[in-house]
This record gives structure tokens, sequence and C-alpha cells, in this order.
């Protein structure tokens, strides 16, 4: 090999050994709940500290009573989101009202914080075309099935915010099987080729439904693949609100001062489940690994950091608790009371103009229901 050929390569090592450098994880409160980087606080008020755990400790609840309905036979399908409250919740918490969610089938609570009742959240969960359809005010989509295929639909709306001169941004989240998806770089390439307002969160459960992160790509962090779209690219703690908040806000002013899109990497652990449709994470997890996570609950940190500054105790958490129970027993009522989908709802959702075997096959459902 020539000299200068040989020093080429090894520069260009030097190199990308130095971009990986720059993706070391962000922090705030360490798992003891103590603030480990004073200059990186979010400038929140205390009854904003305070409604963010709120918001993690009802969606833990809900979690907890969604899985008893699914084994009660009363929820289709349900991805578990315990241990994601920070990674899901913390992101949201930093957007406005005007924002536009695209998420995966694990980001129900987002879209529940957003402004979609949770009697349809339970809806979309029996698979109901009620549970579909967005509120006038909820800018969102529903939870995307198919693995990373939001990644582009993100780009294509962010895009659209900016052509409308909208201050406002597209946020959209995947975990990490979902950044091994040929989608992923074809989005957040063109979301940087255009400088889209949009806000990719990769939330590194490290297993994707079973394949450890380690086999899913060679890279030693995720939030580095942004690099090659010539976006910024963040590796946060995914089990810190605060700092997971911290560069959501940024990202999303970064994104509507037109200085384009950011990719998150948030690093968490599902404690349960990918979803409640017979998976069992004990064939790919250890009990180790998962105890290691459990320490670094992102519920126990936060509150700690809110107990220190007597913001935060048990009898509040009780009443939270409390509400959210009763709150998930009126909207599971609610979606038993909703009239059962029948085949003609189905036809006629699924088409603005029905091709002529549908409309006949209308026509002998709607004689046969009649009946």
């Amino acid at each position: 090999m020539a000299a200068k050929t040989k020093k080429a390569i090894v520069d260009s090592k030097k190199q990308f050994d130095a971009i990986k450098k720059q993706f070391e994880t962000f922090q705030i409160l360490n798992e003891k709940g103590e603030v480990v980087n004073e200059a990186a606080m979010p400038d929140l008020s205390d009854d904003q500290l305070k409604e963010l755990m709120r918001r993690m400790v009802f969606t833990r609840v809900l979690d907890q009573r969604s899985i008893s309905l699914n084994r009660q036979g009363r929820l289709g399908f349900y991805a578990p989101t315990a241990g994601q409250e920070a990674s899901q919740l913390a992101t949201h918490f930093a957007l406005e009202k005007e924002d536009f969610i695209l998420p995966g089938y694990r980001d129900v609570p987002q879209l529940i914080w957003h402004g979609l009742p949770l009697t349809k959240a339970f809806l979309f969960s029996r698979g109901h075309f009620v549970g579909n359809q967005m509120p006038e005010d909820v800018n969102a989509l529903s939870p995307q099935i198919i693995i990373g295929a939001q990644i582009i639909q993100a780009a294509g709306v962010a895009l659209g915010l900016k052509k409308r001169g909208k201050k406002a941004v597209a946020i959209t989240y995947t975990g990490d099987g979902g950044a091994s998806q040929g989608d992923f770089y074809e989005g957040i390439n063109f979301a940087g080729a255009y400088k889209a307002p949009a806000i990719f969160v990769v939330q590194n459960n490290r297993y994707a439904i079973s394949t450890p992160v380690e086999k899913q790509s060679a890279a030693q962090t995720i939030a580095q693949k942004a690099a090659a779209a010539g976006i910024v690219g963040v590796q946060v703690d995914g089990m810190d609100a605060l700092a997971v908040y911290a560069a959501t806000a940024e990202a999303r002013e970064r994104a509507v001062n037109g200085e384009g899109p950011t990719l998150i990497e948030t690093l968490t652990f599902r404690y349960g489940p990918h979803t409640m449709a017979g998976d069992d994470p004990t064939r790919y997890r250890t009990k180790e690994d998962e105890n290691e996570w459990e320490q670094k609950d992102p519920l126990v940190r936060y509150r700690k950091f809110l107990e220190n500054k007597g913001l935060w105790s048990e009898e509040e958490e009780n009443k939270v608790i409390e509400d959210a129970k009763e709150q998930i027993k009126q909207a599971i009522k609610e979606a038993d009371e909703q009239p059962k989908q029948k085949v003609t709802d189905l036809i006629e959702n699924m088409y603005d103009v029905k091709p002529f075997n549908l409309v006949e096959q209308l026509e002998i459902y709607k004689q046969k229901e009649s009946k």
C-alpha cells in the first residue's frame, strides 16, 4: 500500500474516532436523583416539574391497568411502556400544542397527553376505527405499526410545516429496531437535505423485539448516525426526565429557527415484554440486566429529585394514582359502550372512492345488517 494512501486511511480513522467521542451520553440527574450537570438544568417552574412527575406516574398506572385489561381480553394489541416514561413524556413535555406527533405503536401515552381521549386510546387497541380518528385539535397520526415507516412520514410533515411558514415541528418516535430500517436513513437524510423542522427520537431499549442492539449495528451509538445525514445527533440518558426534556427543548428551538432536524437517541429500557402478543423477554434478556435497569427507574430517580426539593410526597403521588384509576375505569366503560365495528364500517372507511367490487359488497352487507 502506498504511504500516502495508508496515511489517508489512518487520518480518516482518527476523524471517525473523533466523531464517536462527540456522542457521549447527556445527563442531568444521576440514579440517586442528584443534579450532576447544573449548567444544563432546564428553566422549569416548580409547578412544571411537578406536572411532569404527575404525567409519568399516571402513565405508569395506565400501563399496569392496560396489561391487566389485555389479560382479561378487554384490550387487543398492547405494547408495554413501563421504564420508558421519561423518554416518552419528557420529550412530549417540551412540545407545543401545534406540533405534530407521528408515533410508533408504543407511543400512545404521548398521544394521550397531546389530547387523545383515553377512550379512543383503548378503542385503538381494540382495532376499532374510532380509535384511529384524531380529534380536530390534535395534530397527530395514528400509531404506526410498520416499523420505521413514520420516519419518512415525519420528514414529509415537517417539510409541509416549513413550507406553510408554521413555527411548529414534527416529532416522531421509533425504537432501536426502527433505526435499522431503510426508512430511517431515508427519512433523516431527506429532512436534513431540506432543513425540515423535525425531531427524530430513537428510544434505544436495547433489544428491539428480541435482537440486542449490538447485533443490529456496528455503530457504538445510534446518535452518531446523524452525522451521515448532516444533522445534529444527541445521545441522552433516557431514564433522566430532565435531560430528555432539555435535549428535546433545544432540538425544537433549533428546528423552528430554521436550523434543521435533530436525532435524539434516548438510552432506556422497557420492563415488560415487547408486546402482550406472546413475547417472552426472558428468552433474550438476563435477570442481571433487568435488575441493573430497574435501579435506573425514571420514576424513582425523578421522585427523589422532587422530594429533595420539597416538591413531592407520597400523599400527592397516591392522589395521582387514584385519579388515574378512576379515569381509566371511566374510559374503558365508555369504550365498552361504543357500538361494535361492522363490516360496512370497514368498507366505508377504506377508500374515499370505492372500487366497483367493494360497492357491490357494501350493498350486500348493508342488507345483511338491516335484517
